[in-house]
């Protein structure tokens, strides 16, 4: 089938807008591969350093032309996603041996968890985690010894980060190599309602702890559709994972197999052999427009409209916030993964996942086939699944129906008819909200402001009983500038039990949620924020705000409000404790969260 129209000219409006910026990325990366492999350039000295731990692969580095494939891991044992990276190591040094070449960890990143950060001081760190995580990885590429890259990391920023780094040495070919969801635990659903029951005071500390701890029980990736597994989506979308090996969980023959077959793959494509596939070619506009049609598809996580952006740059690629909300008008909403649906991954993948997702969107015109991917040409590639077949690993067909139509579904039958985020545009800025999981009739909210200026002011209002009539809870000095953008996803249970009161309500802020916020409509990434002067900084308790995803607006009806001066509070509390000394020269270059929050980019 052709190309949905829609997709065809956002595309072309991208394709256009980054011309001079892409083009200039491409020189570069065309002249850098045109040095030839990486280890030609260095001194015997230079040589010497670089494999005297390699035991007795020393002589192979030394002396033969056989790849070698440098590792970024993003290993911890704080994040349950990542435990699984410490066997990985080795798992791609013996395939890599397996396949006449060689391979070395390049160096390790920094991998916050924000389930342990969330609420807490360190989630300000959180963001800028990103930016660290591009320069960790660019240090140690740096060595330049490598014919291609894997890249080991699952979460949140980590993903983005790399992807950061991955596209600045993009002439040299890159593989990201995923860990898998942890088995499914206490079911997501169970989990929220015994958060609201301890929000409400209705159980004690001992049962939510009891909830928490059988939700979150294994190693793996937590099992909802929050930014985690919406940057899994997004590496299978884009063309940087082997096809299926997404949401295959870890510590299986299956998991270990795909591990080593990345390993393989990955010297397959080097300039050393005949089908060279480097990152700047996998990464380009088709890619970066795919990534965003699985997003919508999925109703994958809003911090993902910050990443692609910031991301895109790395790749000299313009995305724009309107570039989001055209693809979400004709991308149907495939996917019933909490919380959007009572399902986690498993049950997702179980149903046909992403292979099937992508062959039916391949049926339909709405993604891209003509690109470049590790496992080859074309995205049809990826609606294929893995397989053991006598313990060797196969690609098969992916399912052609949906096992379960409570979870998934074809794009000709959908869940909704569009995807899953709207731009909201207005006098008070520029915000996006997620709506896959947002009633339509929860989707506008006219009601009076009550302005906060932390998430625990927040709730200490909630606490106190003042939520009693509709209102738009304005969350503002949340943005990157003031204190590293924070998720707010500590806010969820009090206003969905304000919610189940009857009582409308809606979120405003300049800062983020996460992919788990829920029911809530909450229009987040509000640029320009407050901090920088942004119209939120004039909003004052009373001021009648309307907030409606329907029409895609954000306004502020009270006459005279936005002629106010700005509030100035005082910020200089957010910077020292926890480390966040540290980042002050990222508050004060970081760009704005319509263009991604930058700060390397």
């Amino acid at each position: 089938m052709s190309l949905h129209p829609v997709i065809a000219e956002t595309t072309d409006r991208i394709l256009e807008r980054s011309h001079a910026r892409r083009s200039k990325y491409m020189e570069h990366m065309r002249a850098a591969a045109a040095d030839g492999p990486r280890r030609a350039h260095l001194t015997c000295g230079n040589q010497a350093h670089a494999y005297a731990a390699m035991g007795e692969d020393q002589q192979t580095l030394a002396e033969t032309p056989a790849p070698n494939l440098g590792i970024v891991t993003a290993y911890n044992d704080m994040l349950s996603a990542h435990q699984p990276f410490e066997a990985y190591p080795a798992l791609l040094k013996e395939a890599a041996k397996a396949a006449g070449g060689t391979a070395q960890v390049a160096g390790g990143v920094p991998a916050m968890c924000d389930g342990v950060t969330q609420g807490q001081t360190g989630m300000e760190l959180s963001l800028f985690s990103r930016d660290v995580i591009a320069l960790a990885a660019g240090i140690g590429l740096s060595h330049n010894t490598f014919d291609a890259a894997a890249y080991l990391g699952v979460c949140d920023k980590i993903v983005p980060g790399l992807i950061i780094a991955a596209a600045t040495f993009g002439y040299i070919p890159g593989i990201f190599v995923p860990a898998g969801p942890m088995q499914s635990g206490l079911p997501n659903d169970e989990k929220a309602r015994v958060r609201n029951e301890f929000a409400e005071g209705k159980v004690d500390r001992a049962a939510l702890m009891k909830a928490e701890m059988a939700s979150y029980h294994s190693a793996g990736t937590c099992t909802f559709y929050g930014t985690a597994n919406s940057n899994q989506m997004l590496m299978e979308f884009m063309g940087l994972h082997l096809p299926g090996s997404s949401f295959v969980n870890p510590n299986t023959p299956l998991r270990d197999a795909l591990t080593r077959e990345a390993a393989k793959r990955a010297l397959s494509i080097t300039a050393l052999g005949n089908d060279y596939r480097p990152v700047c070619d996998v990464l380009d506009e088709k890619a970066f427009v795919n990534g965003i049609i699985g997003l919508m598809a999925t109703g994958g996580s809003t911090n993902l409209v910050l990443h692609l952006p910031a991301m895109a740059r790395a790749a000299g690629v313009d995305l724009r916030l309107e570039d989001f909300d055209a693809i979400s008008s004709v991308v149907p909403l495939m996917a019933k993964v909490y919380p959007n649906g009572l399902a986690d991954v498993n049950h997702f993948h179980a149903a046909g996942g992403l292979p099937y997702m992508i062959g039916r969107l391949l049926d339909a015109g709405l993604l891209h086939e003509d690109v470049k991917t590790v496992a080859g040409d074309g995205m049809g590639l990826h609606a294929q699944e893995p397989a053991l077949d006598g313990g060797a690993l196969i690609f098969r067909q992916g399912a052609r129906e949906s096992a379960n139509d409570k979870i998934l579904r074809p794009a000709s039958d959908p869940f909704q008819p569009s995807g899953g985020l709207k731009q909201l545009i207005g006098n008070l800025g520029h915000g996006m909200m997620k709506v896959s999981a947002v009633a339509p009739e929860r989707q506008v909210v006219q009601a009076p402001a009550r302005v906060f200026e932390s998430q625990e002011a927040v709730k200490e209002a909630f606490k106190a009983g003042e939520f009693t009539s509709d209102l738009v809870i304005v969350v503002r000095f949340q943005g990157p500038k003031a204190n590293g953008m924070p998720e707010l996803h500590g806010l969820t249970p009090a206003l969905s039990v304000t919610m189940q009161r009857g009582i409308n309500v809606a979120l405003v802020t300049d800062g983020r949620m996460s992919g788990a916020s829920g029911k809530v409509p909450s229009c987040i990434h509000v640029s320009p924020e407050a901090a920088a002067g942004g119209p939120l900084s004039r909003i004052q308790d009373g001021d009648i705000i309307r907030v409606d995803a329907l029409k895609g607006t954000l306004e502020c009806l009270t006459e005279g409000a936005l002629d106010r001066d700005p509030a100035t509070p005082d910020l200089s509390h957010n910077g020292n404790g926890v480390g966040r000394e540290l980042f002050e020269v990222f508050r004060q270059n970081v760009g704005s969260a319509d263009t991604g929050a930058g700060v390397v980019v």
